[in-house]
C-alpha cells in the first residue's frame, strides 16, 4: 500500500486532546502505523540525568499518534484533504489533493 503520510507534511490533528492543531510530520512509523508530529500529542516524561543528558528532570516531548488521526493539509488550498494517487507521463507516481487538483509531491 502507497504512503499517504510522510516525513516533511504538514497535518491537522482531526481527533483526541489536539484536535485542530496543525504541524509539521517528524517521524513516520508504518508497521506500528503512527507518526510523530513537532508540538502536538505533548507528554511529560521524568528523566533522569544520565552522560548524554547533565540535567534530569522532568522532560516535554512528542509522542507518536496514530495517523488515522492526522490528515494532510495542501500547500496549495491551505485546506485538510484525502490524497489520491496519479501517474504522470515520466511514469512517477504522484499525491494530489483532492480538493484542488494540485500535486502534493515535491519535487
Amino acid at each position: 500500500m502507497a504512503q499517504k503520510i510522510k516525513k516533511g507534511d504538514t497535518v491537522e490533528i482531526i481527533s483526541g486532546k489536539d484536535k485542530g492543531k496543525r504541524g509539521e510530520v517528524i517521524q513516520v512509523m508504518p508497521k506500528e502505523e503512527k507518526i510523530i508530529v513537532r508540538g502536538a500529542n505533548i507528554v511529560k516524561r521524568h528523566q533522569r540525568p544520565t552522560g548524554q543528558l547533565k540535567q534530569g528532570g522532568i522532560i516535554e516531548k512528542e509522542a507518536p499518534l496514530y495517523w488515522s488521526k492526522a490528515m494532510v493539509v495542501c500547500p496549495s488550498c491551505d485546506k485538510t484533504t484525502k490524497i489520491s494517487f496519479r501517474i504522470l507521463e515520466d511514469g512517477s507516481k504522484v499525491r494530489v489533493c483532492k480538493k484542488c487538483g494540485e500535486i502534493i509531491d515535491k519535487k
